[in-house]
């Protein structure tokens, strides 16, 4: 297996497990709020789940940039 292919399955299988610990994590959260997006607002989410999934998908858009860098 190539090099490439190995990184995007660990960052696959790592991220999800982030995202179903995330999961798990939120069940008894009560704190929710609002995002306020540019046209409207979003339904009532967990702070946490906010948090988190922002946290994961700047871990997924990072080591994509990450692995661009590299093959250059």
């Amino acid at each position: 297996m190539s090099l490439f292919i190995k990184k995007l399955f660990f960052l696959a299988i790592f991220n999800s497990c982030l995202f179903g610990l995330l999961f798990v994590g939120i069940q008894n959260s009560s704190n929710k709020s609002k995002i306020d997006l540019l046209i409207n607002e979003t339904i009532e989410l967990p702070i946490s789940f906010v948090v988190g999934s922002s946290f994961i998908l700047g871990s997924i858009l990072g080591s994509f940039i990450e692995i661009n860098i590299n093959n250059e």
